[in-house]
């Protein structure tokens, strides 16, 4: 399981926030936006904002309900669903610091940042 130091620091390097992240990983399929926001445990107007940046990011698209002229579906989009996969496999695997206590992998986050930043590695 991931701390949440590393659940934030991985979801801030692939450039979302963990909100984001979160719808990514619920989207296990076409759904609508007050099934995602259920299963986010989040109002379906909080859903929303997160679902307009994934939008932006090109990462999920809005799509006719196939039976439900009314609704629209949320469909994780190529990018997404690669992105949805990566974070995943990132995320469920037992991180490498995970001996440390959360002082320490804040400490480690802290100075690992500072240092990639410097390499213009990741944005400062």
């Amino acid at each position: 399981m991931a701390t949440n130091a590393f659940v934030t620091w991985t979801t801030e390097y692939y450039g979302l926030a963990v909100a984001q992240a979160s719808a990514l990983r619920e989207m296990t399929g076409p759904m609508t936006m007050r099934e995602l926001a259920g299963r986010m445990s989040c109002e379906p107007s909080n859903a929303t904002v997160v679902i307009v940046k994934l939008e932006t990011l090109r990462l999920i698209e809005r799509r006719p309900h196939p039976t439900d002229r009314r609704a629209m579906q949320l469909v994780l989009t190529p990018g997404g669903t690669e992105l949805r996969e990566r974070l995943l496999k990132v995320l469920t695997q037992e991180p490498l610091f995970a001996g440390l206590t959360q002082d320490e992998q804040d400490a480690l986050q802290g100075l690992l940042k500072r240092a990639l930043s410097r390499a213009e590695v990741l944005p400062a």
